[in-house]
């Protein structure tokens, strides 16, 4: 009887100590409850998972505005190392990709990322169920995939992969001089009206970031919205600069379609801007929180001035490239500010 007492005491110990761990084990991402507002009741999964331009800042904080000022419920989902749950864009894992099989929106800023196909699979099957896309700077060339089983999404495929068939472009080259000369958007000709530039005052759209180089015309239905004005400096009151690099502009935002498998037509808003510290600038926060209610269909609720606020104390990191083990004294995503 007393060792049966022991082990049944010892089996309740140990489920107990299981159950403590289960709920005191942090998630690998970073879960922001919608509140009143337009965007109550649609969920946003958004995918920070570039190594140079701070993504793992822009999409927190993009998602705290979408989410504090327009009610929005929001998920940040990031490149986690498996050693020790910190976030770190050199390794290629994304826990929480099957969380896109509820989500009404993917905003996504990714690059070269070689995902499994387990994990990769979440990604394809939510763009080709028809639903809408938000994409940031490099998300044009967001995968690099060894795996044969979904090729045709890698940047180097024939077609221009993820970046060039469903967001209109590709990865092509720097257009202005990276990382001395900023960008300025412009809206495109006729495209003044349009509801993602609601509310924006003129030059207020603004990067750190260089103009990227795309191919003109852009695919399909792509309609340039904005276009990038290369400046002098990093600094917003810069001068344009003269020359074949501003004649013609490159587009920096711009709206498409694209039907996926499923038959069904989606909503594209994508930008090359939306670096960290391009978030700083508020007319390129204007342009991003418009850029998600028009591609989920609701430009008809966008705010004559939209609130864009920002939520913490931002202060962005400047953009670079960092080495692998500079990434892991990095944050888990539990210890982000909510």
């Amino acid at each position: 009887m007393a060792r049966l007492l022991v082990v049944l005491l010892g089996g309740l110990v140990a489920a107990a100590t299981a159950g403590l761990a289960a709920e005191t084990t942090p998630e690998p991402w970073l879960t922001l409850p919608g509140g009143s507002g337009p965007g109550k009741g649609k969920n946003v999964v958004l995918i920070a998972a570039d190594q140079e331009y701070r993504s793992e800042e822009t999409m927190p904080e993009l998602a705290r505005i979408l989410a504090k000022r327009h009610g929005f419920s929001c998920t940040v989902l990031f490149a986690i190392d498996p050693k020790d749950g910190t976030i770190n864009p050199t390794v290629n894992n994304i826990p929480g990709l099957e969380k896109l099989k509820t989500a009404d929106l993917l905003v996504i800023f990714s690059r070269f990322m070689d995902l499994p196909d387990e994990q990769m699979k979440h990604v394809v099957d939510y763009v080709e169920s028809g639903r809408p896309v938000v994409a940031l700077r490099t998300s044009t060339h967001s995968f690099q995939l060894t795996s044969p089983t979904y090729a045709k999404y890698s940047w180097r495929s024939p077609g221009g992969g993820f970046g060039r068939e469903v967001l209109g472009e590709t990865w092509v080259a720097h257009h202005g001089e990276h990382g001395k000369q900023g960008t300025r958007g412009i809206p495109a000709p006729g495209q003044e009206q349009h509801p993602i530039l609601k509310g924006i005052e003129a030059g207020s759209i603004f990067g750190t970031t260089d103009v990227y180089t795309v191919r003109l015309p852009l695919p399909g239905d792509s309609a340039p919205l904005v276009l990038g004005e290369v400046t002098e400096t990093l600094e917003p009151g810069s001068k344009g600069i003269e020359g074949p690099k501003n004649n013609p502009m490159m587009p920096v935002a711009w709206t498409k379609t694209y039907q996926g498998q499923s038959g069904k037509t989606a909503r594209v808003f994508t930008t090359t801007m939306g670096a960290a510290q391009d978030l700083a600038y508020e007319g390129t926060r204007r342009m991003l929180v418009n850029g998600v209610y028009w591609a989920l269909g609701m430009e008809s609720q966008i705010p004559a001035r939209s609130d864009v606020r920002l939520v913490t104390e931002f202060k962005p990191s400047p953009f670079k490239f960092k080495k692998a083990d500079e990434w892991r004294p990095g944050v888990r995503p539990a210890d982000l500010p909510r």
